[in-house]
């Protein structure tokens, strides 16, 4: 009888085998309130990497970071009547604190523009204080009726970025540049995920923003997931929050505003695109641990050897550990490596030293081969090269060959059976998209004809997007 898959395959159950990947590769288990996770040490590892790794790119982009209170007074929220409409369905609401009811009801931040508002109204008297770019990494909860760990959860992680400027352009080509310069570059370089950039509609869009830029990927059963947004506020909060400074040439006037955020919904995206049938395929420049050595048993002179590899690959800039765990039989090691998807594998028993070769296995391709035990610190970094753009090649690919040009409603919703459909705005409009809807689709995002992101909702020529979405 042959042995039962350690995963569902992805074939059979999709959704089964990323709860099975989720679990059985330790990234988090469900929380003892529904809708909410425990992020386990190497899913939050992993969290860690892409924190550090966005947030460089944040603080290039000029914005500092900064904390403000998870508690909201209910008032605030009813400032921008767009905005807590739109938030309404999913706010958690605080009636009673220290055994009393409280004054007025505090809301649970479900994002924070209002209350990073409040303060900007404080700190902007002059044209001298902006712009006014803040981040804030910060957890923040929107009560989910459909929960899915990572991808939909009650309670998740996130950066939140809020800006002033003195004009509309200013505003404007920010969050375009956090978009694609932070956004973009970091997903497709870091996360080697290949994603759509384009705008929302208004059936779509941020409650409160005039305009929001999306990044969509595709993951492995052809669905979208939104992996990122920077919002046009326009000057809605401005005005409700009375946010205006004195400009160069003596007049007060309302600021113009952005904001833009990424969540934990990326580790969700990480398994969904990268993910096999053996489990998680981690992209090299993102992997904590990108090459492990394991020593195949215990011998004295095998953990000798598999500790002073790994001290050279440190040495020539690789993350590399140690697992000399020779109590534990050599093949359950390799199968949870195998499901962490840690990028490089090498092998190291008394047969390798007697060929003074190891065995390099690379998760990416799926490859194993001999290889000198002094060439490795040189083939490594190469091979982690290769494979981080391998990683990125196939996402690319996916997302190419399951994506149908279509005309009709009808036809998109065929399509999006299996992956995504692209057709005219023009012909779709906001009455098809209701359509789409009602039958489970929703267009992702409108995309310029050249494949640029438009410069606005109604621009000729403008291509729909429609999918369906996690």
């Amino acid at each position: 009888m042959s042995k039962a898959p350690v995963l569902t395959p992805r074939a059979d159950d999709f959704p089964r085998w990323y709860q099975d990947l989720v679990s059985k590769a330790e990234l988090a288990d469900n929380g003892p309130v529904r809708g909410t996770m425990v992020i386990r040490p190497y899913g939050y590892g992993l969290w860690e990497r892409m924190q550090r790794e966005l947030d460089d790119r944040i603080k290039d982009a000029g914005a500092a970071n900064a904390y403000f209170p998870l508690l909201i007074p209910e008032s605030y929220l009813a400032r921008e009547a767009e905005h807590v409409e739109g938030f309404a369905p999913e706010l958690a609401v605080v009636t009673h604190g220290g055994g009393s009811e409280l004054e007025e009801p505090v809301v649970v931040r479900p994002t924070s523009e209002t209350i990073v508002n409040a303060s900007f109204a404080k700190w902007v008297q002059s044209y001298r204080e902006l712009p006014l770019l803040i981040n804030q990494w910060a957890n923040v909860v929107r009560w989910e009726l459909r929960p899915r760990v990572f991808l939909r959860t009650t309670e998740f992680l996130w950066q939140e970025g809020h800006t002033a400027h003195a004009t509309y352009e200013e505003a404007r080509d920010y969050a375009a540049h956090i978009h694609r310069n932070v956004y973009a570059d970091f997903m497709e370089r870091v996360l080697a995920l290949d994603v759509l950039l384009g705008c929302k509609t208004p059936r779509e869009r941020f409650a409160g923003a005039v305009n929001t830029l999306t990044l969509e990927g595709m993951t492995g059963d052809g669905k979208a997931l939104q992996l990122g947004t920077s919002h046009e506020l326009g000057q809605g909060f401005a005005k409700s929050f009375g946010i205006r400074y004195l400009s160069r040439e003596g007049r007060r006037e309302h600021v113009w505003q952005t904001s833009w955020g990424s969540t934990t919904r990326m580790l969700g995206a990480l398994v969904m695109t990268h993910g096999d049938d053996a489990g998680l395929r981690v992209p090299p420049r993102l992997a904590p641990t990108q090459a492990v050595v394991v020593a195949v048993r215990e011998d004295d002179a095998v953990l000798a050897k598999a500790r002073e590899i790994g001290r050279r690959l440190t040495e020539a800039g690789v993350r590399a550990r140690v697992d000399d765990r020779v109590d534990t039989p050599f093949g359950r090691r390799a199968v949870d490596w195998e499901l962490k998807g840690v990028p490089v594998r090498i092998e190291i028993g008394p047969r390798d030293l007697e060929s003074d070769t190891a065995m390099l296995v690379r998760r990416v391709p799926d490859d194993r081969a001999p290889v000198p035990i002094e060439a490795l610190p040189a083939t490594v970094p190469r091979v982690l090269t290769e494979d981080q753009a391998l990683l990125l090649a196939q996402s690319r690919e996916r997302r190419a060959e399951r994506t149908a040009e279509v005309r009709t409603v009808a036809e998109a919703v065929e399509a999006a059976r299996t992956g995504w459909a692209r057709l005219p705005w023009d012909t779709l409009g906001p009455e098809g998209e209701a359509r789409l809807a009602e039958r489970g689709v929703s267009v992702r995002c409108l995309v310029a004809a050249d494949g640029s992101v438009p410069e606005r909702v109604d621009q000729p020529g403008n291509i729909a997007v429609v999918a369906r979405a996690y």
